[in-house]
């Protein structure tokens, strides 16, 4: 799949994320920055589920309610329960889907995804998603972008330190998207943090720069909102991931997260 060897010697994003969902697609040095993390930030495991439990709830209302079939998940990350293609083909078996992503491990386990139903089909572009020419060529070959499609971006644009530049790659992104397409975001918010210190939080972040070889960059509540700005938030808006749709068993029981999301359509 890839002749880029895989650095076992510092932590991955990816890797660790896969850690802390409770995957076994790890190393030692992964589980120990995600260890020294959880210690100063408990919540970053509850993040990390509700960063994929976003993804379950907002590709079903996209494939059942909207009748999306087409969705392009990018930063896919490494494979676990609930992917994209998985849920998105249970609710239709015609959807397809393509996975871009540009880290060699996620690349080895590519095969992992490309397990679509008879009637979709699944396609895997090894790309970095700031290379938007590449990547939108590569997805017409599976995709009909003169029709809408779901696009995913979860956990993945905190990476850009100017918050400038990562709203660019998106619009980008949508603008080459047709109109009723829809975009998903989700990503760390500089929100709910009051159960901590500020010091163990500054330290949770300095550990997570000082580990793990791509930074990550919260941002504040009102710039995670810019990502929505000219598109029609689907209800309830950007919230804290763990209240967007919950169950309604669920209700009663949620809690705030430093984690925002938001599903928009272009119109």
């Amino acid at each position: 799949m890839t002749d880029t060897p895989i650095d076992t010697s510092v932590a991955h994003t990816a890797r660790v994320w896969n850690y802390w969902l409770g995957g076994k697609d790890n190393y030692p040095v992964d589980r120990e920055v995600g260890d020294r993390v959880r210690e100063l930030l408990p919540q970053v495991v509850e993040v990390a589920l509700g960063d994929r439990l976003f993804l379950r709830r907002a590709v079903t209302h996209m494939a059942r309610e909207e009748g999306i079939r087409q969705f392009l998940d990018i930063g896919t990350g490494l494979p676990t329960a609930d992917n994209t293609h998985e849920v998105a083909q249970a609710c239709a078996p015609d959807a397809r889907v393509v996975y871009v992503d540009n880290d060699p491990l996620v690349l080895a386990h590519a095969r992992a995804l490309l397990q679509g139903t008879e009637a979709g089909r699944t396609t895997f572009v090894g790309s970095d998603l700031r290379d938007t020419g590449t990547v939108l060529r590569a997805a017409a070959e599976t995709l009909d972008l003169s029709r809408p499609v779901g696009l995913t971006l979860l956990g993945t644009m905190g990476h850009f330190e100017d918050f400038e530049d990562a709203l660019g790659i998106v619009r980008t992104y949508m603008d080459a998207l047709a109109p009723g397409s829809f975009l998903a975001v989700c990503d760390g918010v500089l929100a709910h943090l009051e159960e901590m210190t500020d010091a163990r939080a500054l330290e949770a972040m300095e550990r997570w720069q000082e580990g793990v070889a791509q930074a990550y960059h919260m941002r504040t509540v009102e710039d995670f909102t810019r990502f929505f700005d000219g598109y029609e938030l689907v209800e309830p808006g950007v919230v804290s991931v763990l209240r967007w749709r919950p169950e309604p068993a669920e209700v009663g029981e949620v809690r705030d997260l430093p984690q925002y999301c938001g599903l928009a359509r272009k119109v």
